[in-house]
């Protein structure tokens, strides 16, 4: 028996973790299988969730070794780049970055 966690998150700022333990050459698939909470959160979403292994990319057929943190990842709603520039743009120049705190006289950037 090997003990895997599964890690999902329903919501925005909202994550569910569960250990559990599993037989040797279990799956990512097997994993969802064995968390009943999760397989309703994936059923309910009705989405084609890619499962990542400690946060890389894996398919569901990956066999799973001790330890290893099996994460559901949601879609994106918005690109992070998009983000950052939009809040860049409300908040201006001043009050960001390195320019944040500049002491008076001071070069930019220092």
């Amino acid at each position: 028996m090997i003990q895997v966690t599964l890690v999902w998150s329903p919501a925005p700022r909202e994550v569910i973790e569960e250990t559990l333990s599993l037989p040797d050459g279990a799956t990512a698939r097997d994993a969802l299988a064995a968390c009943s909470a999760a397989a309703a959160w994936v059923q309910a979403t009705d989405a084609a969730l890619p499962p990542g292994i400690w946060g890389r990319l894996a398919q569901w057929e990956s066999v799973l070794e001790e330890g290893d943190r099996v994460e559901l990842c949601r879609p994106l709603k918005v690109d992070p780049k998009v983000a950052r520039r939009e809040r860049f743009a409300r908040q201006g120049k001043r009050g960001t970055g390195l320019f944040a705190r500049q002491r008076s006289g001071g070069k930019a950037g220092y």
